[in-house]
């Protein structure tokens, strides 16, 4: 059987309808940075997307040397992530103000793989598909203590979901502690072009730190 992240890190990528709080170790990912509104036709954020899949697909397609091994490369590529901020922002997102969003779109990479095989993937991708993949980069992400929930519904009502894990944090004894490096993180386990807004799931999650 093919691995799934979704099914061996359940606590990362199927949390409870209910906020908890996760202490997340380090991953990596491939990754592009951009700016602007996720929904805009042509925009920055749905071109990522589209050189994201392209290096992940040739990685699960490939035959890196002594790593080719039973199953070894026989995953299912995660889900599309995304770690989301706005200038002056330090406890979440402002969902009216989406045109000025930053982000950091990414998809979580196998451990086994290394920035060498990155490199030689994003070389492979570049030759076979004659695609530009100079904006994606390998990065290496460990998030710490965070507080998330599944949400289930259209992205626009996350506010709530997020007052509910904000909520719970506190009671916990913690505090919110985005930043410029620790930011609201949201992983898409649907796909909006096949599911009804009502219908999508997507984990929220948010960095805290021990209230002192």
């Amino acid at each position: 059987m093919p691995f799934d992240f979704k099914k061996e890190y359940r606590e990362f990528y199927m949390p409870a309808k209910k906020p908890v709080i996760v202490d997340v170790p380090e991953m990596s990912y491939v990754a592009v940075r951009g700016r602007g509104d996720p929904n805009e036709e042509g925009g920055e954020y749905k071109a990522s997307i589209g050189l994201l899949y392209g290096i992940a697909f040739t990685i699960k397609m490939s035959k890196m040397g002594d790593h080719r091994m039973e199953g070894y490369f026989d995953f299912v590529v995660p889900p599309l992530e995304g770690f989301w901020s706005q200038e002056g922002r330090d406890t979440g997102i402002d969902y009216t103000r989406k045109g000025d969003l930053e982000f950091v779109s990414c998809i979580r990479l196998p451990d086994f793989v290394t920035k060498e095989e990155f490199n030689w993937a994003v070389n492979e991708a570049t030759r076979k598909k004659k695609t530009d993949f100079s904006k994606v980069e390998f990065l290496a992400i460990r998030e710490g203590l965070c507080v998330q929930c599944m949400h289930l519904g259209p992205y626009d009502a996350e506010p709530e979901t997020v007052r509910l894990m904000h909520e719970h944090m506190e009671k916990q004894g913690y505090e919110l502690d985005i930043s410029d490096t620790r930011q609201h993180h949201e992983i898409y386990l649907s796909d909006p072009r096949k599911c009804a807004p009502e219908k999508l799931r997507t984990v929220v999650r948010h960095p805290i730190r021990a209230i002192k």
